[in-house]
């Protein structure tokens, strides 16, 4: 069973929003951003957790937003959180790892401290999936040995490890360029902790 089915909402979002963490409120401004990475009807946001940042979408653009999550529980509190969203909101449960998956397209694809949970080989099939115009990915880079952040809901996290994989901006583009995507965006966040997010966009090359 993958480790995510066990983190409770609550405590995964009380850990990223501590001030010495900071996480909850920086995805959340640069969702914001990510959402008008190229022009889309369609966007697909992949380990979609409690809605974090979907208070951004524009209902005038976006006629349906796909989000992917292997917890139920997270899919769940997005529809609650969010029911302004109403049948623009596909909630999808599923395990991204799994071969077999089938996934509709979209014409952006997000995924935020995703990438680190699947690994890059995974992640460049999923878009291969998807096949979406654009691409944006937050990625976290660690500058100590530890990947999540000290604070009282660290143990809410112990079974990540066995499906945690380090994160290199470089090693990613890379596997984006052999599936036909070019990096377009490049922009890092220094988190108060000594951790950053490294944001990364990507166009299809037609």
């Amino acid at each position: 069973m993958n480790p995510w089915t066990k983190v409770k909402l609550t405590d995964y979002e009380s850990h990223m929003r501590l001030s010495s963490v900071y996480q909850l409120q920086t995805l959340n401004a640069m969702m914001k951003e990510q959402l008008a990475v190229c022009e889309a009807e369609s966007v697909m946001i992949l380990g979609i957790a409690g809605g974090n940042g979907l208070e951004h979408i524009d209902r005038e653009k976006f006629t349906v937003v796909y989000g992917v999550d292997i917890n139920p529980d997270y899919l769940n509190a997005c529809r609650v959180r969010y029911p302004e969203l109403g049948e623009v909101f596909k909630p999808i449960c599923a395990d991204l790892t799994d071969d077999q998956l089938q996934l509709p397209c979209a014409d952006l694809l997000i995924a935020d401290l995703l990438v680190e949970y699947i690994g890059y080989e995974c992640f460049c099939r999923v878009v291969q999936k998807v096949n979406p115009k654009g691409v944006s990915c937050i990625i976290q880079i660690n500058t100590e040995a530890s990947f999540v952040s000290d604070s009282p809901y660290t143990h809410a996290f112990d079974g990540l490890s066995r499906v945690h994989h380090q994160m290199e901006e470089g090693a990613l583009t890379l596997s984006m360029q052999k599936i036909g995507y070019k990096k377009t965006v490049l922009q890092s966040v220094d988190l108060p902790n000594g951790k950053q997010f490294v944001r990364v966009d990507y166009a299809k090359q037609f």
